[in-house]
């Protein structure tokens, strides 16, 4: 016994040294996250990332429930059967944290310390006026009301989840693939993005989608208002790619669901845009936003409402706990707005805009 724990405790070292030594090279060598983002993490999702893609469901989701129920198995045998099972307990959880530690780092942590989507995209933000902050939410609402479902029926057949879901995993990756055309940087394999089964999981964490490290795979909440979910696809999609910070993933699925040759995509993006945009122009102009948001499409509001009304329910002491834990885990990747860093998509968004309406 003492021997599998001393076995299990070395692999446990090994694996946390690796881990950590990674985690410092990542943030000490210049150059060295980027080269790893955009060089060797592509290998581990062409591998990793296709292998597990080939399950028509989150793998990850359902290895949480494996772990957990596995290892009460184990605990309930342990106990009856064995002796010391506290010792054997620990040797094991230590060594299982170390590895998922060390796949953590290895597929998602050095990630966060490349360059920004940003900078090779050309993309300099600065700052900018209240009136341009107004332009941009009044070509948004333009493009939102253009791509807005125009009644139930449309609604139906072009804007519901259910009846669109295979469909919308299989355009989040043309998507992706669309922007990549244009940005090489996004270019290549993308494995489908999946539901996770029991959504109501994310939702009661008011969370959209969230990457898994371990398996490779970009997974969303199926239980959302049906706009929301083509953005998500696509900001979990953009994480595959190397580009790990929030705000930027937000752009990019912005961006590619802009370039998207289906509407619901469409719809789904410049929506997401405006609600950014729109919510900045408030805390700007409370006028200007008013004045906005009343040119908005009936349909339109009627998703907004909608929206509101998924994401009330779930207003809890949970969803205040995982706002935090989410925050912390971002500041500790060096995203020192925490979850505010959700709103810098503003302005990628204005810069962007600035720089098409230069080229136009």
């Amino acid at each position: 016994m003492r021997e599998k724990t001393k076995i299990y405790m070395e692999l446990a070292a090994a694996f946390l040294i690796l881990a950590l030594a990674f985690q410092v090279a990542a943030r000490k060598i210049p150059g060295f996250a980027d080269w790893y983002a955009h060089h060797v993490y592509p290998m581990i999702v062409g591998s990793v990332g296709r292998a597990f893609g080939c399950f028509p469901f989150s793998v990850s989701e359902f290895g949480i429930y494996l772990l957990i129920g596995g290892l009460f198995g184990w605990l309930v045998w342990q106990i009856r059967v064995r002796k010391k099972w506290l010792v054997r307990l620990f040797g094991r959880v230590v060594t299982l944290v170390a590895v998922l530690f060390f796949l953590y780092t290895m597929n998602c942590g050095i990630n966060y310390h490349a360059r920004a989507f940003s900078e090779y995209a050309g993309i300099e933000t600065g700052k900018y006026t209240t009136g341009e902050l107004a332009e941009l939410c009044g070509f948004l609402t333009e493009k939102v009301n253009e791509n807005a479902p125009v009644s139930e029926e449309d609604r139906e057949r072009y804007f519901s989840y259910k009846n669109r879901k295979w469909e919308w995993q299989r355009a989040g990756v043309l998507a992706m693939q669309a922007v990549g055309e244009k940005y090489p940087v996004l270019a290549g394999f993308y494995p489908k993005a999946k539901q996770v089964t029991v959504s109501d999981i994310l939702s009661v964490q008011q969370l959209s989608g969230i990457y898994s490290p371990f398996t490779v795979e970009a997974n969303y909440n199926g239980a959302m208002t049906d706009y929301n979910i083509p953005h998500t696809i696509c900001h979990e999609l953009s994480h595959l790619k190397g580009f790990m910070r929030e705000d930027e993933a937000n752009f990019i699925a912005c961006l590619a669901c802009s370039l998207s040759g289906d509407r619901a995509f469409r719809y789904s993006g410049y929506l997401l845009g405006w609600i950014h945009a729109a919510n900045a122009l408030a805390d700007a102009d409370l006028e200007a936003y008013r004045e906005c948001a009343a040119k908005l499409g009936t349909e339109v509001r009627k998703d907004l409402a909608r929206n509101n009304e998924f994401w009330d329910r779930y207003d809890t002491k949970t969803a205040k706990v995982a706002n935090q834990i989410n925050d912390t885990y971002l500041k500790a990747n060096l995203q020192e707005d925490g979850v505010k860093s959700y709103g810098r998509v503003v302005d990628l968004m204005l810069a962007y805009r600035k720089m098409e309406r230069k080229e136009n």
